[in-house]
């Protein structure tokens, strides 16, 4: 009986936190990078689920409800993030626009300093991760009580798990894709277009 009580939360908080993952982003289009690239992999895709994880209990733990009592914190994070965005797109699209190889054997890696500046970048100065994890994770999380609001928090940080370790080592399955020089033009100016939208978005709201 106590396996079934958590269970659907479990599950309700996996599906949630999958739904608000899985999505064409920053963060994501930067750890398929790498994992095309298999650079940094590991570090990189551990930052990413331990940063989700951090705010999921955060927000299930009552942060939520401070974050929304703080709306210059939200706006703050937005300015940041906005010109982090613009600033890594424009990058996307100058090398998208280079006409030397860019294969992934001529291509330059970012050292493991810059990879994990950048993603803790991507991560913390989104403020959509703010309120997917800590506002919307967590404010739903207060329909449960208990054990139930716990297994609820873990499947949304096992959701964040599978999702980036699949993403960062599954993406090496691309790679004989990306041995063309084009196919790598092609990703840059994807995240190119994918930063700058965000941060357009970022902006007018």
């Amino acid at each position: 009986m106590v396996t079934a009580e958590l269970t659907g939360p479990a599950i309700a908080g996996f599906l949630l936190g999958a739904s608000l993952i899985i999505a064409i982003g920053a963060q994501n289009a930067f750890v398929l990078k790498l994992g095309i690239m298999q650079k940094h992999v590991f570090n990189v895709v551990m930052i990413c689920a331990l940063s989700d994880a951090i705010l999921i209990v955060a927000g299930v733990g009552g942060f939520g409800t401070l974050v929304q009592s703080l709306p210059g914190l939200i706006k703050t994070v937005t300015v940041l993030g906005a010109g982090f965005l613009f600033i890594y797109g424009a990058l996307a699209f100058y090398r998208a626009l280079q006409t030397h190889s860019l294969n992934t054997s001529h291509i330059n890696p970012p050292s493991l300093t810059t990879a994990v500046t950048t993603v803790l970048g991507l991560t913390f100065l989104n403020p959509h991760v703010y309120l997917d994890t800590v506002v919307l994770l967590g404010g739903l999380s207060a329909r449960y009580h208990g054990t139930a609001q716990i297994a609820y928090g873990a499947g949304a940080v096992i959701a964040s798990f599978v999702w980036f370790f699949a993403l960062g080592y599954g993406a090496r399955l691309l790679a004989p894709v990306f041995a063309k020089p084009l196919s790598w033009r092609i990703l840059e100016f994807i995240i190119g277009v994918v930063m700058w939208s965000i941060a357009i978005k970022l902006v007018l709201q």
